[in-house]
């Protein structure tokens, strides 16, 4: 059975860590403005390494994986 290419984690390439998490969001195109994001990680809809996120300014460091509405994205240091 083929995967879903779009259901694979996603690399996100960023000047520098840490960054918050719902910029990185916002960067990553999980969310159309930061107003959206804080809004989902408000709630509870945001993972981050597979645990549920409430913290809009929670720092994430490179090979951080943060999940919302089906799609993942990794931070990748640039």
């Amino acid at each position: 059975m083929p995967t879903d290419p779009s259901s694979a984690p996603q690399l996100v390439t960023v000047r520098a860590v840490p960054i918050e998490l719902c910029r990185f969001m916002k960067l990553g195109g999980l969310a159309d403005t930061g107003g959206a994001a804080k809004q989902a990680i408000a709630e509870q809809q945001v993972t981050v390494n597979g645990a549920p996120e409430t913290r809009k300014r929670r720092q994430l460091i490179a090979g951080d994986q943060v999940t919302f509405g089906g799609r993942t994205l990794v931070v990748q240091l640039e």
